[in-house]
């Protein structure tokens, strides 16, 4: 019996040792040969903002103090330093420190970094991954793309990296960072590509690149790489509650980084197209209100009188759904797609005007400014008795005169609907248009109001502070709870 278990055991063994090796995981990449690759091109930036000297009680023979801890030099550096002695208790300021990160594009020693880590800097120095160090000249910044181009003058030829492209980036791509987060030089982080065209007001015209790679402070300038080493972006801001990161990461496309650039070393400056429209969010309300099917596009707020598109013929209430054939999802998606173009350049524009579809012909002036949309609260009130739940009234000339002179309209003197206070208006506030039919006075209200129906959205265009939006919300009859 023994020998047959013996037997046994050993025709399995047998058998287990014929079987084919378990699939090893694969997938996962090795960054090592990319590190090795991009690193040397991967620059620290640290930047000094001079202080100020004070005005009394300061240097020697009665000098004023520089703000370097100089009025008392007979504590040692060492305690001035580490124990935060004063420096200038005379007044002045002290000079102040901050450290980013940036790359070397070209080989004779332009760098790019964000317009954040070198504003207002009196000094820029750039530390190489070599350990060697350069002062930089700031050749051109740009806040609105956070771009900025540095220069260092040396006697060889600088490792730089390659630029790619961010257009054929997908969601779930791998993709690499190298940088000094809290000033550790040349530290790498990865992750995956979560989404593109993500906004934020101030940059409102880059569709920045979101990832999950950890970037913190410090990270910033440095580039975002794909596997093959080529910068796709370049790390920018974080969206945090704590200040550190939490898995949402963004950066420029190099694209736009690129551009920028180009703009800065050839005119000094960056010029942008501009379209001349107020443009907000579509809602479900409002798509259904001005007859799309889904909440999609741009809904025009306003139109900046003899601007592009007030030339053109696009009004206040289209909806725009594409420009040059590049479909416009959200309002979101706008401003980058008409900035990334020069003034003077000719587009088309795509708009859903009162359900039916448009095409316009523009051509795009120079943008200067930027427009802002501002709010205000205001009190009063009688009895609402239209299903729209406002109390309004016309405009004499004087309040005319005191609300910016909006075009025609009624002003709202209160509000009974919980549903129209709840979508944002508010008393104060003068209704120009209902479903994109113009408001001119009180008759002309109480008749377009009279064709609402119950349960069904309406679109009010509505002037507040100078500057006209829309907003949409479904009123209830009045007999409803």
């Amino acid at each position: 019996m023994r020998q047959k278990v013996s037997l046994l055991f050993a025709a399995l063994l047998i058998l287990l040792m014929s079987l084919p090796a378990a699939a090893k995981v694969t997938g996962l990449p090795d960054f090592t040969e990319l590190v090795e690759k991009t690193g040397p091109a991967v620059v620290n930036i640290q930047v000094t903002k001079f202080g100020t000297r004070g005005s009394r009680g300061g240097g020697e023979n009665g000098a004023p103090g520089n703000g370097r801890g100089e009025n008392h030099p007979e504590i040692p550096e060492f305690f001035r330093r580490y124990f935060n002695v004063p420096g200038n208790p005379g007044g002045g300021e002290p000079d102040r420190m901050g450290a980013g990160s940036g790359f070397i594009y070209e080989k004779d020693g332009y760098i790019l970094t964000n317009h954040h880590v070198v504003a207002e800097a009196d000094e820029i120095i750039i530390r190489m991954a070599d350990r060697r160090e350069f002062e930089a000249e700031l050749i051109g910044s740009d806040e609105a793309s956070d771009i900025a181009v540095l220069k260092i003058n040396v006697d060889e030829d600088l490792p730089f990296l390659k630029l790619g492209e961010s257009e054929s980036v997908k969601a779930g791509q791998w993709v690499a960072a190298i940088g000094s987060p809290f000033n550790f030089e040349q530290s790498v982080t990865a992750g995956i590509v979560s989404a593109k065209g993500r906004s934020n007001r101030a940059q409102q015209y880059v569709p920045f690149i979101q990832t999950d790679v950890a970037i913190n402070r410090g990270n910033s300038g440095g580039p975002l790489l794909d596997m093959n080493g080529e910068v796709i972006g370049i790390n920018s801001w974080i969206l945090s509650s704590s200040g550190g990161y939490i898995g949402l990461s963004f950066s420029i496309p190099i694209e736009v980084a690129i551009s920028t650039a180009r703009q800065l070393r050839e005119t000094g400056k960056v010029e942008r197209g501009l379209l001349g429209v107020i443009v907000g969010a579509v809602t479900r309300e409002m798509a259904e209100a001005l007859g799309l099917d889904r909440p999609v596009g741009a809904l025009v707020n306003d139109v900046t009188e003899d601007g592009s598109a007030d030339r053109a013929g696009i009004k206040p209430g289209d909806v725009i759904l594409a420009f040059n054939d590049v479909p416009v999802e959200t309002w979101n998606d706008l401003p980058p797609l008409v900035g990334a173009n020069p003034p003077g350049t000719e587009a088309t524009v795509r708009v859903s005007s009162n359900g039916k579809e448009k095409t316009f012909e523009v051509t795009l002036d120079a943008l200067d400014g930027e427009d802002t949309v501002a709010s205000s609260e205001g009190e009063s009130g009688d009895k609402a008795e239209n299903i729209l739940g406002l109390l309004v009234d016309d405009i004499n000339s004087d309040r005319r005169r005191e609300l910016g002179d909006p075009e025609d309209g009624v002003e709202i003197t209160d509000i009974e609907s919980d549903d129209a206070w709840r979508a944002g208006l508010r008393p104060g506030d003068v209704i120009l248009m209902i479903n994109n039919q113009s408001v001119e006075d009180l008759e002309g209200f109480e008749d377009l109001v009279e064709k609402i129906e119950p349960g069904r959205a309406v679109a009010l265009r509505v002037w507040r502070n100078g500057t006209a939006t829309f907003i949409a919300y479904t009123p209830r009859d009045n007999d409803e709870g």
